[in-house]
């Protein structure tokens, strides 16, 4: 995930419809008693008890701070060089946590693990793509619908239960997010669908994340992702070097931008980035692993409110009245979603009471 001008989140962190159908396939070809049973997920851990909620908000943390750092490496630099940079520092970090027998990076299932993390890469293409003629604002809102493709995959797809609070908060988030990011939804074109499917596909991958890579160690699916983005990264530098392209200056030229030899400042930042990345995506993927898809979603938009807090204590920047309201709105949707969450909790133990 990542943030870009002004506080902005843009998660970072090859795929088809596809996706929807290995779900599909999974979920009808388990029988219930099975599911219930053998998915040590499940049984060990309550997948909307506070413990998922708190490992997305905690990513959220991690990532709103790195991420204000996107602003000052895109003058510079191009996305597919940054996704190369940070990749080449993070790798080498994980195998060695690997080494050391902390964690293993070896997938046990390679399929499932390189499809999900194909999904989110091929989501960051669709995103990153309507950069280019597209103001960041809103091709961050057509990714962050993510959180309602996941509600309603899970609802029709899936068959899970979702009730009206989790359907409000969901939307409650994002029209939070709109205040946030002060939308000016009279200039949406057709081209505005680009990064909606971005967030489609964004939202495939987190179902997978529960529902395929369940059981999966954290460092290998970090590993896998940033195995992809370096590879894509690598092929568009190779491609640009081949094109005689017209590179704006400064961060509008991110997307268009070949290679370039970072600065030492500059350099000092993707190694933050890279860092800071191992603990916030890993944060992210655990939270899906461990929480219901859903539920988890809601709190993701949490990212708007320590990107702008980080942004106005290290950088000045300052929120007006609308987005202080957005701030307060998308706080509420994630205070709702909690406290119904518990009452559930506390209903069931005193069912079983």
């Amino acid at each position: 995930i990542f943030l870009q001008a002004r506080f902005i989140a843009q998660p970072t962190h090859f795929a088809s419809p596809f996706g929807i159908i290995v779900l599909c396939r999974v979920r009808t070809r388990i029988k219930p008693s099975y599911r219930q049973k053998k998915s040590p997920m499940r049984s060990k851990t309550n997948i909307n008890g506070p413990q998922a909620a708190l490992t997305m908000v905690g990513a959220m943390a991690v990532i709103g701070v790195i991420d204000n750092y996107i602003t000052l490496i895109s003058e510079s630099l191009s996305i597919w060089q940054f996704m190369l940079m940070r990749s080449a520092i993070a790798l080498p970090l994980l195998a060695v946590f690997s080494i050391l027998g902390f964690v293993t990076m070896r997938p046990k299932r390679l399929w499932a693990v390189v499809l999900r993390n194909a999904c989110v890469a091929l989501s960051m293409l669709f995103y990153f793509g309507s950069l280019s003629y597209m103001p960041i604002a809103q091709s961050l809102a057509g990714l962050f619908t993510s959180p309602l493709f996941i509600l309603i995959i899970s609802s029709v797809v899936l068959g899970e239960r979702v009730g009206p609070v989790r359907i409000l908060c969901v939307l409650l988030g994002f029209f939070g997010i709109s205040l946030v990011l002060q939308l000016n939804f009279a200039t949406l074109t057709w081209l505005s669908v680009v990064p909606i499917i971005g967030g489609f596909f964004y939202a495939i991958g987190a179902l997978m994340t529960r529902y395929l890579c369940d059981g999966e160690s954290t460092v290998s699916m970090l590993s896998m992702l940033m195995s992809i983005q370096a590879l894509l990264g690598l092929i568009a530098l190779i491609a640009l070097a081949f094109f005689d392209i017209s590179v704006p200056d400064g961060s509008n030229g991110f997307l268009l931008r070949s290679w370039v030899w970072p600065t030492s400042e500059t350099l000092g930042y993707i190694v933050l980035q890279a860092v800071g990345s191992i603990f916030g995506i890993g944060l992210i993927i655990r939270a899906y692993q461990i929480g219901e898809a859903s539920y988890v979603a809601i709190y993701e938009y949490s990212v708007f409110i320590f990107a702008p807090l980080f942004a106005w204590i290290m950088f000045g920047q300052s929120l007006d009245a609308t987005q202080l309201l957005g701030l307060a709105v998308i706080t509420l949707s994630g205070a709702l979603i909690t406290l119904r969450s518990a009452r559930g909790e506390r209903s069931a133990t005193e069912e079983t009471l």
